[in-house]
């Protein structure tokens, strides 16, 4: 099925005031990336699409959490959404910001959870999924591994030039945000042949390079 009759047959999601879309019509990209910030109370998403080397931002948002009591209605809930995001912006790929290690075995325990379920939504999908830690997403977008939320925010709206009216109120999403122009950072980098580690295994790589007397 093509992007296009995928995107006309894809379901709608409700619209929140928690989402910031650019009015992008994603069937004009020739690839979308969708970054995912797990949290138990607030879940932050956003998109780009991408045509060549340009990056551009289709919507960004939050998913609230904290109105459900109960563990597993946030979870349903991410499913839910995650989802439905899915249906609605067909990415290629989706980059999830992997979980720091704390000290509160259960906080970690409901986060890696929290992440699960959103790896779980988008693989059901078959979409391909990359995780990157946070130290890896703020030095990718910033150059530095220690740069604050507000500073990843900033740094964001300078490279995508996101009109100052549209930045979130809330930086789950903007973390969100970077998780994708991460990962198309890491995926538009050329890769570079891994060298062999003895001579039997250059001559197992390159046997053309062998003269036969």
């Amino acid at each position: 099925m093509t992007k296009d009759n995928r995107f006309l047959s894809a379901a709608s999601h409700e619209e929140t005031p928690d989402e910031i879309s650019l009015d992008r019509d994603v069937r004009g990209y020739e690839r979308v990336i969708m970054g995912i910030d797990p949290g138990t109370n607030v879940m932050g998403y956003g998109i780009i699409g991408v045509n060549g080397k340009t990056p551009e931002v289709v919507v960004m948002g939050v998913i609230k959490l904290s109105k459900f009591e109960s563990h597993y209605k946030r979870l349903h809930r991410i499913f839910e959404r995650v989802t439905g995001l899915a249906s609605q912006y067909l990415p290629d790929e989706v980059a999830l910001e992997a979980p720091f290690f704390g000290k509160n075995v259960q906080s970690m325990l409901k986060l890696g959870r929290a992440q699960g379920v959103a790896m779980a939504a988008v693989l059901s999908r078959d979409i391909p999924v990359a995780e990157y830690a946070p130290l890896s997403i703020k030095q990718a977008v910033t150059g530095n591994g220690g740069a604050s939320k507000e500073q990843v925010a900033n740094m964001l709206r300078h490279i995508l030039k996101i009109p100052a009216d549209h930045m979130p109120r809330l930086l789950d999403a903007t973390d969100a945000l970077a998780a994708a122009l991460t990962h198309f950072y890491e995926t538009g980098r050329p890769r570079v042949q891994k060298g062999a580690s003895s001579w039997a295994a250059y001559i197992a790589q390159h046997p053309e390079r062998i003269t036969k007397r």
